[in-house]
């Protein structure tokens, strides 16, 4: 199967989510968060530097309950209709 490349504004939204899950993340380390989501830090890294701009619906969710981040904060903060904050997420 062939992929669609991605537009401009997925690249864009992808780094966005990546600074978004940055913030969320804090002091933790990288290792850390990634371990409790389940997931490798490598792919952790990938996602927050928007190297991998569009991650499984199931990653998102897992680093989202470990970040305590709603999916919908999330979603709002991402979305191709508003205007991106980097405070747009609560602390």
């Amino acid at each position: 199967m062939v992929r669609t490349p991605l537009t401009p504004w997925e690249r864009q939204r992808g780094e966005q989510f990546g600074v978004l899950l940055r913030q969320a993340r804090g002091d933790r380390s990288m290792v850390e968060v990634a371990a409790a989501a389940g997931v490798s830090p490598e792919t952790l890294r990938k996602i927050e530097t928007g190297r991998a701009p569009t991650p499984a619906f199931f990653t998102v969710a897992a680093l989202a309950a470990v970040l305590e981040v709603s999916l919908d904060e999330l979603a709002a903060a991402c979305a191709q209709d508003g205007d991106w904050d980097e405070q747009a997420l609560s602390a």
